[in-house]
């Protein structure tokens, strides 16, 4: 047995060759190992956050096909609803093994925001596409954390920063020029359907901001699964009241891309965000999320064949740029 000291990692006997690789390789591992998980979880989560926006983007363009087989809103949103209420309902089941039953407050608080989070703010957002363009629609849409900042100064008296003033003008000033030049095309048509995707933005922006006590007692997972179901069922109910039994007889592409979209952009995207939060955060998250009006846009002009003009070009910068600004801010 040699004393240390004495030795040096030059000495190329056996017994120094073996404690220096070992050691060494361990020291690496032990390096290398953490890094490269990391590394990884970075770029999965960043990929999850694209896909998932842009998943959540295809929604409008499927939306305006299945237009064209002349469904109305009531009966598009009930098919949606209904191929979507299996998967939302194992995401409850699911979320919800080996935690404690809800209490009745938790149950009011699950029906209201389901009610105005995914029934009201679809049916809405689905109304309003009959009229404009999915350009427009998901421009309208992107203002939501721009709505969540202001229901907090009005209901909670939060405070707004001024970079987080900025973003939101600039962001509205890209919605009203591409609102502005498709109303003097359209006329009232554009101003009634915009109006529609703002109350349902709007909608949702009371979801979110009512949210945050339910997210912390039973879980993010758990709340959309059965916030969700209840907006299914609720959608069901309405064309059960609304409308005769007969007007569930459509075209097949209705029903094909009514499963799409309950499955591509319904379910999957929100595990996708859901799986992007848990490896970069909620703000990268967000962040990632503004390929989400360039891809509408982008899969409007090659699918449904919307004009792609210097106005929608000058408005799409104009909102995801103070977006970028006003999550700076925040």
């Amino acid at each position: 047995m040699w004393p240390p000291a004495t030795r040096d990692v030059t000495d190329w006997s056996p017994v120094s060759d073996r404690r220096f690789s070992y050691s060494s390789r361990n020291s690496v591992s032990a390096l290398v190992k953490p890094a490269q998980s990391a590394t990884k979880n970075v770029a999965s989560g960043l990929l999850f956050a694209v896909i998932g926006a842009i998943a959540f983007s295809g929604k409008a363009i499927i939306v305006k096909l299945a237009y064209r087989h002349g469904v109305d809103a009531v009966t598009l949103i009930m098919y949606r609803m209904l191929f979507a209420l299996p998967l939302f309902a194992a995401m409850a089941w699911w979320a919800s093994r080996g935690q404690p039953p809800l209490k009745w407050r938790d149950w009011l608080g699950v029906l209201g925001l389901g009610f105005s989070g995914y029934y009201l703010a679809s049916f809405l957002d689905f109304a309003g596409l009959a009229f404009i363009t999915a350009s427009l629609e998901r421009l309208i849409l992107y203002l939501t954390p721009t709505l969540v900042l202001l229901l907090g100064l009005v209901l909670f008296g939060r405070r707004v920063q001024r970079k987080q003033l900025w973003g939101m003008a600039i962001s509205y000033a890209g919605v009203l020029l591409v609102f502005g030049r498709e109303v003097s095309l359209a006329g009232s048509d554009v101003a009634w359907g915009s109006l529609l995707v703002f109350i349902s933005a709007i909608s949702y922006a009371l979801y979110l901001t009512y949210s945050g006590e339910l997210v912390r007692r039973l879980g993010s997972l758990r709340l959309v699964g059965l916030a969700t179901s209840v907006a299914c069922i609720l959608c069901i109910l309405q064309f059960v009241l609304l409308r005769p039994l007969a007007a569930a007889e459509v075209a097949m592409p209705v029903i094909w891309l009514s499963l799409l979209n309950a499955i591509a952009c319904t379910a999957v995207p929100v595990l996708l965000v859901m799986m992007a939060i848990e490896r970069i955060g909620a703000g990268l998250t967000a962040q990632v999320g503004m390929v989400g009006p360039m891809s509408t846009i982008l899969m409007g002009v090659w699918l449904l064949g919307e004009p792609f003009t210097p106005w929608i070009a000058a408005g799409t910068v104009l909102v995801v740029a103070g977006i970028f600004v006003f999550s700076r801010g925040r």
